[in-house]
């Protein structure tokens, strides 16, 4: 199926490791351009924009600590600089932290609500700005099953998390009026880099009971992931807005 993705310009935060990287790649396979945003792992972006340039799409790395607005201001010009107006973005850029609540403590707090809450909505106002200018576009937002559902350990990520539904819901009835759409996709456990800092370095028992939780009883995939962020970013989607789509195993059903 065509998705209608070829030279649409994309920006993917969080996009130098994991699923960030994996859905950059996802797009520039459509044919899309793609800037692949980091913060520090700048050489898992270059090299994914060295790899999705070879597909022959263009394709750029571009740093910006999310919790600097005017950091934040240059890489979005720097995108439409090297790349054209921004056709779509997705938020995937975040902090999270597995602590008991009552040891965590407000140094604790504070990247996951710099990163996820207001990193998250700089870049999007930012590059919103820029869609109302050029017609519209898609933003899709990825969160966590925790920000829906609560999970123990996960509290302070779960309160930034469940922002996410809010911003997208009020993103799709603001921003229509732009031709913008905003969806979310909510997903559990996905096997990247970063799994074991998410299940404590889970031994075999350990992750025996992780996955009695999954009726598919496995972890997910990035593969698993990509193919949703790219229907709901793609012009075949064009009535779908403001929804949260869950892409998780079965872990959590609305």
């Amino acid at each position: 199926m065509d998705l209608k993705l070829s030279g649409k310009n994309v920006l993917v935060t969080g996009a130098g490791q994991g699923l960030g990287r994996a859905i950059g790649m996802a797009f520039a396979q459509e044919g899309a351009n793609v800037a692949f945003h980091y913060n520090s792992s700048a050489s898992g972006a270059q090299e994914a924009a060295k790899e999705a340039g070879d597909l022959g799409v263009k394709a750029i790395a571009v740093g910006a600590d999310l919790q600097d607005g005017a950091a934040v201001t240059a890489a979005v010009d720097n995108v439409k600089a090297q790349l054209g107006p921004i056709d779509i973005l997705i938020n995937n850029a975040a902090a999270t932290q597995s602590k008991p609540f009552l040891e965590t403590t407000e140094e604790d707090w504070a990247p996951q609500i710099g990163v996820t809450v207001a990193g998250t909505l700089r870049i999007t106002q930012a590059v919103a700005k820029q869609m109302s200018d050029n017609g519209g576009g898609s933003i899709v937002s990825l969160m966590g099953d925790s920000g829906r559902v609560g999970e123990s350990r996960l509290l302070v990520t779960a309160t930034t998390r469940s922002t996410t539904v809010g911003l997208t819901k009020s993103l799709a009835k603001e921003l229509a009026r732009h031709q913008i759409r905003a969806n979310a996709v909510s997903i559990a456990l996905v096997q990247t880099g970063s799994l074991d800092a998410h299940t404590g370095n889970a031994d075999d028992e350990k992750m025996k009971r992780i996955l009695s939780a999954y009726p598919l009883r496995r972890l997910g995939r990035p593969e698993d992931i990509t193919p949703t962020v790219l229907l709901l970013a793609s012009p075949l989607s064009c009535w779908t807005t403001g929804q949260v789509v869950s892409v998780n195993g079965g872990y959590a059903m609305p």
